[in-house]
């Protein structure tokens, strides 16, 4: 018997990202080393609103707080904005330390 999932694979998807605010630097052999402005992250990956080089296809190695570098492969381009693909899955323990981290950064910003 066939067990059919009723939930929207996308709804899945916007569930599991958390909105954020910070800067990190990749690291490209085609681009070099760029700044990108991370607005939205979950343990597979991320989006930037920053993008002024990367293309779909593109492999980077992100420098993430807690979680160091992961690399990545970028998945769409649109306009200045990208979304990007973790190659290794971010451990939950990992991943909870760097939203802390970036939470607490965001704070510190807006003071």
């Amino acid at each position: 018997m066939q067990v059919i999932n009723n939930h929207n694979s996308a709804d899945q998807r916007r569930a599991a990202r958390h909105r954020t605010d910070f800067n990190s630097i990749t690291e490209s052999k085609k681009h070099g080393d760029l700044q990108v402005h991370v607005v939205n992250i979950s343990a597979h990956g991320f989006m930037i609103d920053d993008n002024v080089s990367l293309q779909r296809g593109d492999r980077i190695t992100i420098r993430l707080p807690e979680a160091g570098h992961v690399e990545s492969l970028v998945l769409w381009a649109v306009d200045n904005r990208a979304g990007l693909q973790f190659e290794r899955v971010i451990r939950i323990p990992e991943f909870l330390a760097l939203l802390d981290k970036v939470a607490i950064t965001n704070s510190l910003k807006s003071q």
